[in-house]
């Protein structure tokens, strides 16, 4: 899975880069050179006082202090011909070159607090919405992922594909609001949508725990905002069939790719979870037959709204079977295609989740336990 994040960058907790760290030595260099080559009336060597301060956020403390020492060498000693300093000037320079050590020293501290602090956030965020695996069940998987909000990897989109003894089930949604406020809502659908991958036979029956859930959230005191709801879509792929099952509630439907042929899968839209309106059982799953190869793509509509600068949406159905080919694969091609449309990426949360129906799904069928398998149903016509 593709996971989209924004680096920490240099003064952020990140190392800082070669140049940062050859700026004071080259800086060094060239003012001793030039001094050499100045007349003797011109004095550029108080320009090396500024050296330590410089190399300050690109060393620790005893880089800095070797610097510190460097110019003050060659600033107190006249033999040098770089400086004549004396008295106060000196023991400025060297006041500089201390408080240069400590500014270093502090630094270093607050980098590595940084490191720990984000370090812990992104395994917590991690442990909410973990990367989708290359393949569940016999269902291969690719994604991607990107929150909206610069230095976090959880948004308000969510995305899981989880194998239970019912099948392999497949949640794609989008909550209400984005960023960091929504995580907890996005944490309450994920926990709900796995426990009903194992507990629930029918794909309407998740979908009504879903709606339990964030009813029940929106109903607690802690919750700051009491009007939750979100959009999902709900695939299912029966053990032993061949056939797809689709609940959507108020969420787009997924794009069925066969060949270079793309078509929305014709599914009825239930009303958005958490606003009450489902009942006890969200609208009747759709149905249709799947033939090996066939990729689903689902997505929320981060990818769908985006604009580009002339106010025009990005066009996902009709850019994927030109995507489709791409040796990166076809998610990374999405991102690569949407972020070139937009010119430089969407202001949403994205989520896009491409499941493909592989040949081994075909020989595993053989194979499969057909308890969890309700094939009573007829397939419905599918895709349009």
């Amino acid at each position: 899975m593709r996971r989209l994040r924004e680096e920490p960058g240099w003064l952020r907790g990140a190392p800082p880069p070669r140049w940062a760290r050859l700026a004071p030595a080259v800086a060094l260099v060239v003012l001793v050179f030039v001094q050499r080559i100045t007349p003797g009336d011109v004095e550029l060597g108080y320009f090396l006082a500024g050296l330590p301060p410089v190399a300050a956020f690109a060393y620790g403390a005893a880089g800095t202090a070797v610097f510190a020492g460097v110019v003050l060498v060659l600033i107190g000693l006249p033999s040098l011909g770089i400086a004549h300093a004396r008295g106060s000037d000196l023991a400025t320079v060297a006041v500089i070159g201390l408080l240069s050590v400590v500014v270093a020293w502090v630094r270093k501290r607050r980098d590595a607090q940084l490191v720990s602090v984000r370090t812990v956030a992104e395994a917590a965020q991690l442990a909410v919405l973990p990367p989708v695996p290359e393949r569940v069940g016999a269902v291969g998987c690719a994604g991607l992922y990107r929150a909206a909000q610069h230095g976090t990897l959880v948004g308000g989109d969510l995305y899981d594909v989880r194998v239970g003894p019912y099948g392999v089930r497949a949640l794609v949604g989008d909550v209400q609001g984005h960023g960091l406020a929504a995580v907890g809502t996005v944490a309450s659908l994920l926990g709900a949508f796995r426990e009903g991958v194992l507990d629930d036979a029918e794909l309407t029956t998740v979908a009504a725990r879903l709606d339990r859930r964030l009813l029940a959230d929106s109903a607690a005191e802690s919750v700051a905002h009491a009007e939750l709801f979100a959009t999902v879509v709900l695939l299912e792929f029966p053990p032993g069939l061949d056939l797809v099952r689709i609940v959507s509630c108020g969420h787009p439907p997924p794009l069925l790719l066969r060949g270079f042929t793309v078509s929305e899968v014709d599914v009825d839209p239930g009303p958005p979870l958490g606003l009450g309106l489902a009942g006890p059982t969200p609208a009747a799953p759709a149905e249709f037959r799947t033939l090996p190869g066939d990729r689903l793509v689902m997505y929320t509509d981060g990818v769908t709204e985006a604009r580009d600068a002339a106010g025009n949406f990005y066009p996902l159905a009709a850019r994927v079977p030109v995507l489709a080919t791409d040796p990166a694969g076809l998610a990374p091609a999405v991102w690569r295609d949407l972020r070139s449309f937009t010119g430089g990426g969407p202001r949403d949360d994205v989520a896009l989740l491409v499941l493909s129906l592989s040949p081994e799904r075909d020989r595993a069928r053989g194979g499969a336990a057909h308890g969890g398998a309700r094939g009573g149903r007829k397939p419905g016509p599918g895709a349009r």
